[in-house]
C-alpha cells in the first residue's frame, strides 16, 4: 500500500472539498477570460491624439552581411549576448496611424498587399481592418523615406490606389533625390532600383503630393526631424499634443538589439553609412535625454517604447501594452 504523506492527504482533503457543492451563497462565479490584445494592432494615447500602430507583418533576414562595418563575430556576440539567434533574425513592418483633428494620418505604407516582399508580410490591409481603420478614412499619408518596404504598399500589386483620398506628404530632399533620374548613376547599387519604384508608386497619386521642408510642419502638430543617412532624405516625424510627444523614427535604428546597442554600426543598406551612424547616436541621444515615446518602424510590435542611455550605447525600453 502506497503511504500518504501530509502533502497526499492535504491533496485528497481538497479533492474531497471540490467535489463537494458549495452552498449557494458561498458559490463564487468563474473569473471572466482574460481579454487579449489584437495581436496586429496596438493603441495607445499621445496627449488627446489617439495612436494606433499596425502590423504589416514580418521578413527573415540573414545576419552575415547586414552589418557593414564589423566583423561578422563581434555582431553574432552582441546577439548572443541578447539571447538571439545568430545567423538569421526576424524584422518586423510596423505601421503608425494618429487620430488627429484634421483626420487620420499615417506614417510609411509597409510592404504592399499580396505579399509583394516577403511571404510573412503584407498583412496592412487585414490589421487596419481588424482595427477598423478604413483605407479610405485616411487623409494624409507622410513618408520617413522611400525604400521599397515602406512605399510599396501605397500601390496595389497592379499599381491602384489604396489610399483613394489621402494628401501624400514627403520630405523634401527624399524626393529632390530619387526624383532626379542623373542620381541614379551615383547611386549604390543595390539602392537604383528605388528610382523606377518610386516612379511607379508616386505616379498614381499625381497632383496631390506635398513636399515638406527639415523642421516644417506636415499638419498642425507635427514636425519634419531631417534624420539623413540611412537614405539621402530619410526624415523623423515629431507627433506633439501639449506637452506629450511621439517621434515617429522610421529605420534610423532598424534592428534594436544592433543597432541601439552598437549605435555606430552600418547596415548595408544605409545609403551612406558614416551619415547614417552620426545621424543615429546624435538622435538616440536627443530621445534619451527628452525621454521621447519612439515609434520603429522594424521594431518587435507592437513597436513603441523608449531608449535609455546604457554604458556606450543604448538600450531599448518597450511601453507598456496598457498605455
Amino acid at each position: 500500500m502506497t503511504a500518504i504523506t501530509r502533502r497526499g492527504a492535504g491533496m485528497v482533503a481538497l479533492a474531497s472539498l471540490a467535489g463537494a457543492a458549495l452552498p449557494a451563497a458561498a458559490q463564487v462565479p468563474a473569473p471572466a477570460p482574460a481579454r487579449l490584445g489584437n495581436p496586429g494592432f496596438h493603441r495607445f494615447r499621445i496627449g488627446s491624439l489617439t495612436v494606433t500602430t499596425v502590423s504589416d507583418g514580418v521578413a527573415q533576414r540573414q545576419v552575415e552581411g547586414f552589418v557593414a562595418n564589423a566583423p561578422l563575430a563581434d555582431v553574432q556576440a552582441v546577439l548572443a549576448e541578447s539571447f538571439l539567434p545568430t545567423t538569421t533574425y526576424t524584422a518586423g513592418y510596423s505601421v503608425t496611424v494618429v487620430e488627429t483633428p484634421r483626420g487620420l494620418v499615417m506614417f510609411d505604407t509597409g510592404t504592399g498587399t499580396g505579399a509583394q516582399m516577403a511571404p510573412t508580410a503584407g498583412l496592412l490591409a487585414a490589421n487596419m481592418r481588424a482595427a477598423g481603420i478604413d483605407p479610405a478614412r485616411i487623409g494624409t499619408v507622410v513618408f520617413t523615406h522611400f525604400h521599397q518596404d515602406h512605399i510599396n504598399g501605397l500601390t496595389t500589386r497592379d499599381n491602384l490606389v489604396v489610399f483613394p483620398n489621402a494628401e501624400i506628404v514627403v520630405p523634401a530632399a527624399e524626393w529632390r533625390f530619387w526624383t532626379e533620374a542623373s542620381n541614379e548613376a551615383s547611386a549604390p547599387a543595390p539602392q537604383k532600383v528605388n528610382f523606377a519604384n518610386v516612379q511607379r508608386r508616386f505616379a498614381p497619386y499625381t497632383g496631390r503630393i506635398r513636399q515638406v521642408e527639415d523642421g516644417a510642419e506636415a499638419l498642425p502638430g507635427i514636425r519634419a526631424v531631417a534624420s539623413h543617412g540611412h537614405s539621402p532624405g530619410h526624415t523623423n516625424w515629431l507627433v506633439a499634443d501639449g506637452s506629450d510627444q511621439l517621434l515617429v523614427m522610421g529605420d534610423i535604428t532598424h534592428w534594436l538589439e544592433l543597432f541601439a546597442r552598437r549605435p555606430d554600426y552600418q547596415t548595408a543598406l544605409d545609403f551612406d553609412g558614416p551619415a547614417a551612424a552620426t545621424t543615429r547616436r546624435r538622435m538616440l541621444d536627443r530621445i534619451a535625454a527628452d525621454r521621447l515615446r519612439i515609434a520603429g518602424y522594424h521594431y518587435p510590435f507592437p513597436a513603441t517604447g523608449f531608449i535609455a542611455r546604457d554604458g556606450q550605447g543604448f538600450r531599448y525600453i518597450p511601453a507598456d501594452w496598457s498605455a
